[in-house]
């Protein structure tokens, strides 16, 4: 599961090993693409993170801009180890621009968002974000239209929903709580109490109904599964991981602090594997 690596394909693996393992159940003349995008996605997501106030961030986010606007105008990319291959990228496979700048615009929303206020204003957030990206890695796959697209935007808003219950603790520590305000408030527990490790038996209460829609996401992408393109199969066996992810939290009473909630690369191959053999993502 490991082929030999381009410098951008090291970055993805390094940076995002879930989603580089559906890249590499893709169509192998894919590949450096599902890369970039993948290496992309990690450099303005963690924009948020890596700065100390708002305008930094917002430099940034800029900058990646004006290499998008370089790309579609024509003009050569700025020499930068992911922005290269992004344009490459871009011209190979012909991805429209629209889910980029939504998915900038949803990392500057990040910069100074207190959290969501509800579930969907948080699965709006996910569909801006990872339904996006998941939406271009379909197009980078070869399918340029069709059930497969809403499917790729389902499966990876889904996928951003668990992400965001198993990276509940992380975002807390890092003073930022990425779930429903008001479910916390239903819950009786705050984001100090989650640090805390207090009213873990609470936080079922919150991550229930996030786990709950993203399941129904799930669902309904796969209503597709017959008439989606074979070549766009790969990447939507992430929806694998997300069902595994989904059963461990439950299995660990919501708890998203339980060591138990980690898979080894072994088992995420196997469940992709799996599905990619049965043609079930």
């Amino acid at each position: 599961m490991t082929p030999s690596l381009s410098p951008v394909g090291a970055l993805a693996r390094a940076a995002d090993y879930d989603r580089y393992l559906s890249a590499v159940f893709a169509p192998a003349a894919c590949r450096e693409a599902l890369f970039a995008l993948i290496a992309f996605n990690h450099e303005i997501a963690r924009i948020p993170e890596a700065v100390s106030e708002p305008m930094l961030g917002r430099i940034r986010l800029q900058w990646w801009r004006e290499v998008l606007d370089a790309v579609y105008a024509g003009v050569s990319a700025r020499r930068h180890e992911v922005a290269v291959p992004l344009a490459d990228a871009i011209r190979a496979c012909a991805l429209d621009r629209a889910p980029f700048d939504a998915l900038l615009d949803a990392r500057e929303a990040d910069l100074e968002s207190e959290g969501p206020a509800d579930l969907a204003t948080l699965e709006l957030y996910a569909a801006a974000t990872s339904g996006s990206l998941t939406e271009l890695m379909v197009r980078a796959s070869g399918v340029a239209s069709g059930p497969a697209l809403e499917a790729g935007r389902q499966i990876g808003t889904a996928w951003a929903l668990i992400g965001t219950l198993r990276a509940a603790p992380h975002a807390v520590a890092q003073g930022r709580v990425m779930l429903p305000a008001d479910l916390f408030t239903q819950a009786g527990i705050t984001a100090d109490d989650l640090q805390a490790g207090r009213g873990v038996e609470r936080f079922a209460a919150v991550a229930e109904p996030v786990a709950g829609r993203a399941a129904e996401l799930l669902t309904k992408a796969r209503q597709a599964r017959r008439v989606v393109p074979r070549q766009g199969r790969g990447v939507l066996l992430i929806a694998r991981l997300a069902d595994l992810y989904r059963a461990r939290l439950r299995r660990a009473g919501w708890d998203p602090r339980d060591p138990r909630l980690v898979a080894s690369p072994l088992r995420k191959q196997a469940a992709m594997l799996w599905g990619s053999i049965a043609g079930l993502y």
